[in-house]
């Protein structure tokens, strides 16, 4: 599989952003060791009010057993049980709770 970029939005509770931001502040290396195991490139979060856009390019050659390794692994599963309750659900795409895919429409290199 060649490089697929990835751009995700979420909304975040408002009584949680700085948690939220405190968190990725100061991330578990653990947690980057198995972004970077799962082929996740330039993982980057960005912040605006409430909103979070997150984006990163894949590198590897089965996506969905990479994202299904990262969500066995049982220090991402710890991690995200501070991060999940950060997030305020709304309806974008009902299949997911926290990040949303988005379509890419543009990119020049």
């Amino acid at each position: 599989m060649a490089m697929v970029r990835f751009g995700q939005l979420g909304k975040l509770k408002k009584d949680k952003i700085e948690e939220y931001c405190r968190l990725h502040a100061d991330p578990w290396p653990d947690v980057l060791k198995t972004i970077t195991e799962c082929n996740l490139k330039n993982y980057s979060i960005f912040l605006h009010g409430d909103l979070v856009f997150a984006y990163f390019e894949y590198t590897g050659e089965d996506y969905d057993a990479d994202i299904a390794k990262m969500a066995a692994d049982p220090i991402t599963q710890q991690w995200w049980k501070h991060t999940h309750p950060c997030f305020e659900e709304f309806a974008i795409d009902p299949e997911s709770k926290f990040y949303h895919d988005m379509k890419p429409i543009f990119y020049h290199e």
